[in-house]
C-alpha cells in the first residue's frame, strides 16, 4: 500500500521527478566513469611495473640491496627454476652503481648487464628502443641509454662515453662504451637512471665470472605469485626473495590509496545529488500539506507517514541508478577495448609519474555493492528533513491551509 501511494505521488509532477532521476543517472554515470578511469590507471601502472620493470619476483643476495657491492652475487638457480611450474621467463642481471661521464658532464647511473635474449621477454627492452638498435654481440662495449638521460647528457646513437665504477675487489674501473640505442619507457625517472650493457662485458670488468646480482622472474599468471614465492623461499632460504609489491611498495600504496579515494569521490557526488533530492521532497511535502493533515486526522501513524516519504525518496534516488550504471558500463567497455589517449595532458608529465598516456578504463564491478549502499544511505538522509517536516504538522492547522 505504501509503495503504491509513493509511486503515484512521484508522478504527480512528472517533469520534476524525471529531472531528479536524470540527475541521479548522470551523477552515477560521472562517478562510475571516474572510478573506472582510476581503476584502469592503477591496473595499467601495475602491469607496467610487472611486465616492463620488476617482473613478478626478484632474487638477490640479502646484503646486495644495502650497498650494491659487486661481490654479493647469486648462486646457481637455473636448475631449480626450470622445474618450478608457473614460470615463463627468467632474466639474470649484473648490476653496479657508477658514474656516466661524457665531455658535457657526468651523471650517477645504475648499470645493468643483461643478456638480450633473456631480458627482452621479461622487461620488453627491445620494444622500448626508439633510436638505434640493441647490442650487435654479447662481447661488444655497447650501451643502451634512456632517452631522457641522453637528452640531459647530449648523447645520441654512436656517441662515446665512459663508465666508472668499483669492481668486486674494490678497485676503481673505467671503461669506454659506444651508444648503440636509446630507449624510452613509461617511467621517466627510471629512464634517467638505468643504462644497459652486455652482461659478459660488465662481468669481465667486475671480475664476477658468469654470475649475476639479480634474477627477475616472470610468471604465467599473477595468481601464482604467492605459491611461487613460497617455493623459492624454501628452496633458497639464504636469498632475498621479493615480489613486485615488496620491491615497489609505493605502487601498492598508490593502488590502495586510489581505491579509498574512489569512494570519497563517489560520496562527494552523492552528497551534491542529495540536495536536489531533498529540495524535491520538501516541495512535495509542502504541496501536500492538506493531504498529509487529512491522513493524520484519519489515524495514519507517524511511522507510516515517514515510510511513505522514505519510499518516495528511495524510488526517486534508485530509479536513475540503473540507467547511469548501464551507460557507464557501455562507455567504459568501449574505452576499455580501444583505450583512452591522454597524451593531450602531456606525455612527459604522465611519464614522470610512471603512467602511460594510453589508459584502458575498467568497470568497477567489485564496488557496485558499496555504491548501492551509499545510494540507499543518500536516500535515507535526504528523506529525514522532509519526513520530520511532515511529522511536525498539526492535523488541524494543515487542514485549514
Amino acid at each position: 500500500m505504501i509503495l503504491t501511494m509513493a509511486w503515484r505521488n512521484i508522478w504527480r509532477n512528472r517533469t520534476r521527478s524525471i529531472v531528479i532521476m536524470l540527475s541521479v543517472a548522470i551523477g552515477m554515470l560521472a562517478g562510475t566513469v571516474v572510478l573506472a578511469l582510476y581503476k584502469g590507471m592503477m591496473q595499467g601502472r601495475v602491469r607496467t611495473v610487472i611486465d616492463t620493470e620488476t617482473a613478478h619476483l626478484q632474487l638477490h643476495h640479502p646484503a646486495f640491496s644495502k650497498d650494491y657491492h659487486p661481490s654479493f652475487v647469486l648462486p646457481e638457480t637455473d636448475r631449480f627454476l626450470s622445474t618450478l611450474p608457473g614460470i615463463i621467463h627468467v632474466s639474470h642481471r649484473s648490476i653496479v652503481q657508477g658514474m656516466l661521464v661524457t665531455p658535457t658532464g657526468s651523471a650517477g647511473v645504475e648499470i645493468y648487464g643483461i643478456i638480450p635474449e633473456q631480458e627482452n621477454p621479461v622487461s620488453a627492452l627491445d620494444r622500448k628502443i626508439t633510436a638505434g638498435k640493441s647490442f650487435s654481440s654479447g662481447n661488444s662495449h655497447e650501451i643502451i641509454v634512456g632517452k631522457k638521460l641522453a637528452g640531459k647528457m647530449k648523447l645520441k646513437t654512436g656517441s662515446k662515453l665512459v663508465l666508472t665504477f668499483t669492481d668486486s675487489s674494490n678497485y676503481l674501473v673505467s671503461a669506454a662504451f659506444r651508444v648503440c640505442g636509446l630507449y624510452q619507457s613509461a617511467n621517466a625517472p627510471r629512464d634517467e637512471l638505468m643504462v644497459y650493457t652486455p652482461k659478459a662485458v660488465l662481468n669481465e670488468l667486475l671480475l664476477t665470472g658468469n654470475s649475476c646480482h639479480e634474477t627477475a622472474i616472470l610468471l604465467q599468471h599473477d595468481e601464482r605469485l604467492d605459491s611461487v614465492q613460497t617455493a623459492l623461499k624454501k628452496a633458497f632460504p639464504s636469498l632475498l626473495v621479493e615480489n613486485w609489491k615488496e620491491i615497489t611498495p609505493e605502487t601498492e600504496l598508490m593502488v590502495k590509496t586510489v581505491d579509498e579515494y574512489s569512494y570519497i569521490i563517489m560520496a562527494i557526488i552523492l552528497f551534491a545529488l542529495a540536495f536536489g533530492v531533498l529540495n524535491t521532497m520538501l516541495m512535495s511535502v509542502l504541496e501536500r500539506t492538506r493531504e498529509i493533515g487529512m491522513m493524520m486526522a484519519l489515524g495514519t501513524s507517524g511511522t507510516r507517514i515517514f515510510l511513505l516519504i522514505l519510499a518516495e525518496t528511495l524510488i526517486l534516488t534508485i530509479a536513475g541508478t540503473p540507467a547511469g550504471l548501464a551507460a557507464a558500463y557501455f562507455i567504459t567497455g568501449y574505452f576499455g577495448k580501444y583505450g583512452l589517449d591522454l597524451s593531450g595532458m602531456g606525455e612527459d608529465m604522465m611519464a614522470s609519474f610512471g603512467y602511460s598516456t594510453m589508459i584502458y578504463p575498467s568497470f568497477p564491478g567489485e564496488k557496485l555493492s558499496g555504491i548501492v549502499i551509499m545510494i540507499a544511505a543518500t536516500a535515507v538522509l535526504s528523506a529525514l528533513l522532509p519526513a520530520l517536516k511532515a511529522l511536525r504538522m498539526q492535523p488541524v492547522d494543515s487542514l485549514r491551509r
